[in-house]
């Protein structure tokens, strides 16, 4: 059984941080209004959740580069755009017929934040869906509209493993980065 010495208290106190403030702000949204009550029924209900479902703490690398938040966001707005003119292609072109296909793509990162937003980055983008998600192995199972063949296989499979480049060069830690860049280097 672990020693709860003070440090370590607070250690996880300090991991679990961020998650009780999102649960407080989600509970404030729910009611829809900003008062003292909701704040603190807010909390109250956060650290209940805490305790009865535990989740295991989201570890943060500690970093965000600002500029590539900015590239990250101009390049989603641009995909989803891209994504939604290529979904209502095909859905209105006469001769054009929807294949579709659900491959595995192995992340590089091992990090469950990347691993989450890498997911919701290709749920949003028309076209593309995540079906399934093995964070054990970092592997994603992903859905992919107009998928013909093996060429157009490994072009969603680039597209997934660039989307994570760039949200590992956003938050991620060094390690993330290095094993980012060096999978970068080999495909």
């Amino acid at each position: 059984m672990p020693e709860y010495t003070p440090s370590r208290l607070r250690r996880n106190f300090f991991n679990q941080l961020p998650l009780l403030v999102w649960l407080v702000v989600l509970w404030m949204l729910l009611w829809g209004s900003l008062s003292w009550l909701n704040l603190v029924t807010g909390i109250l209900v956060a650290l209940i959740v805490m305790r009865v479902f535990y989740l295991p703490p989201v570890e943060l690398s500690g970093r965000f580069n600002l500029l590539w938040a900015v590239v990250f966001v101009v390049v989603f707005l641009w995909d989803v755009i891209r994504g939604s003119f290529h979904v209502a292609w095909i859905a209105i072109s006469p001769r054009r017929r929807a294949a579709s296909s659900v491959m595995a793509v192995h992340l590089n990162s091992r990090s469950d934040l990347v691993m989450l937003l890498v997911s919701l980055y290709i749920s949003l983008v028309p076209g593309s869906l995540v079906v399934e998600a093995d964070r054990y192995r970092s592997v994603l199972y992903i859905h992919a509209l107009d998928v013909h063949d093996d060429a157009s296989l490994e072009r969603m499979r680039a597209t997934v493993l660039v989307a994570e480049r760039r949200i590992v060069r956003v938050i991620g830690s060094r390690d993330d980065q290095r094993r980012s860049e060096n999978a970068g280097k080999e495909s």
